[in-house]
C-alpha cells in the first residue's frame, strides 16, 4: 500500500495538544515505505524542540520508535568513524560548510578549514559545541 506524501501545508502552524487531535493529524503505524517514513520524520521535526506537554511527549516517543524501527530494518547504519572524519561526514550529511562550521564554533574561517584539514584539533569545548548540534556524544570527535 502506498502512503500520501505528506506537505508542509498539512501541518498546522500550531500542533494540537491532545493525544486524539495528534493521531488524528497523522496516524501511528508501522513504517513500510520510504513515503511513510518520510512523513512520519516530518511531524517528529514539528514536534522536536518544543516544549511538549505529557501527550505531546508520549506521541512524539511512538512516532521515535516506529522510524527506529524502519530505520534498523531498511536504512542502511552510519559508519563508524571518529574524530575529523566523524565532523567531515556529518557535515556533509547536513549540507553544511566550513563557513558552517566556523559561525557554529564561533571562530574565524581559516581556523575551520585547519580543522578540518587535521592542521588544528578541536578543542573541548568545539567537541561538546558539535555533539550539542548534532545530538550525539562529544566524545565521538575524538580522534
Amino acid at each position: 500500500m502506498k502512503t500520501a506524501k505528506l506537505t508542509a501545508l498539512a501541518l498546522p502552524a500550531k500542533l494540537p495538544t491532545r493525544y486524539a487531535d495528534l493521531v488524528a493529524l497523522h496516524m501511528p503505524r508501522p513504517i513500510h515505505d520510504r513515503v511513510a517514513y518520510d512523513n512520519t520524520v516530518e511531524v517528529i521535526d514539528a514536534l522536536a524542540g518544543h516544549k511538549l506537554n505529557a501527550d505531546q511527549e508520549d506521541y512524539l516517543e511512538l512516532l521515535s520508535q516506529l522510524v527506529e524501527t524502519y530505520e534498523a530494518a531498511h536504512l542502511a547504519p552510519y559508519p563508524k568513524v571518529k574524530g575529523i572524519e566523524a565532523l567531515k561526514f556529518l557535515l556533509s550529511e547536513n549540507q553544511l560548510t566550513g563557513d558552517d562550521l566556523a559561525k557554529l564554533l564561533s571562530v574565524d574561517r581559516s581556523t575551520a578549514y585547519k580543522i578540518l584539514k587535521g592542521t588544528r584539533n578541536l578543542t573541548t569545548e568545539h567537541m561538546v559545541i558539535l555533539g550539542g548540534h548534532f545530538h550525539l556524544d562529544a566524545g565521538v570527535f575524538i580522534g
